[in-house]
């Protein structure tokens, strides 16, 4: 078994604190905002220049001038806040975000991050993410734990760089990392999925990680 997208994005749900200012990237990190605990008060800050983003609109009642970064339609609360793109990037270079929660193509054990460019294929281009992962005080990345059979938590990028130990967290659909970026820590396995064992995560990753003491073999 693996977790499911909607359960991966429920365990990112899980790294967000009361007050915190949260930029969700493109593809199932969008799907946290399903998640976000009740009597929570966290803020979606979106490059595009919105602050205070809603859930998804149900079907028929989407607004085409309300869109998220990566052009999903989307819907405002009461408190949600209006302004240019250069002043949302002011927010994010200026350290006022709390969280950024991304996708990626791959992950080292150091905290390298590629994911906004495969060459040779069309891409929307890079977006905020150079900027939210050099700007932002916390980085989670969700994603899948393979591409075609081959493992995306690696010894070393093959994809252009993002940045370069930039990610504290990585949330699999078979595990959870944290990594410690300093140059003696490096990756540690310290959540297994839902009837996912140590042994098929091993096979599914290059990467070298240690194993925590109190690994945790459901969700929580």
């Amino acid at each position: 078994m693996a977790w499911t997208r909607d359960q991966m994005a429920e365990r990112a749900a899980k790294e967000l604190r009361d007050g915190f200012y949260v930029n969700l990237g493109i593809g199932i990190p969008t799907l946290v905002a399903n998640f976000i605990p009740a009597g929570m008060d966290v803020q979606l800050q979106s490059e595009n220049g919105m602050l205070g983003m809603g859930p998804f609109p149900f079907e028929g009642e989407e607004d085409a001038d309300l869109i998220n970064a990566g052009k999903q339609t989307i819907t405002e609360l009461a408190t949600t806040s209006y302004f240019s793109s250069a002043d949302s990037f002011g927010m994010i270079r200026g350290g006022h975000i709390d969280l950024a929660i991304l996708g990626a193509m791959e992950v080292t054990e150091r905290g390298d991050l590629a994911n906004w460019m495969i060459p040779g294929k069309m891409v929307k281009g890079m977006g905020g993410a150079m900027d939210l992962v050099a700007g932002v005080k916390r980085v989670v990345v969700v994603m899948e734990h393979t591409a075609k059979g081959q493992p995306k938590l690696l010894h070393h990028c093959t994809l252009p760089l993002t940045g370069t130990a930039v990610v504290d967290l990585v949330i699999t659909d078979l595990a959870v990392f944290s990594i410690d970026k300093g140059s003696s820590g490096g990756m540690t396995l310290i959540e297994l999925a839902d009837g996912v064992t140590l042994d098929e995560v091993k096979a599914n990753t290059e990467a070298n990680f240690k194993v925590a003491a109190d690994l945790k073999t459901k969700a929580a």
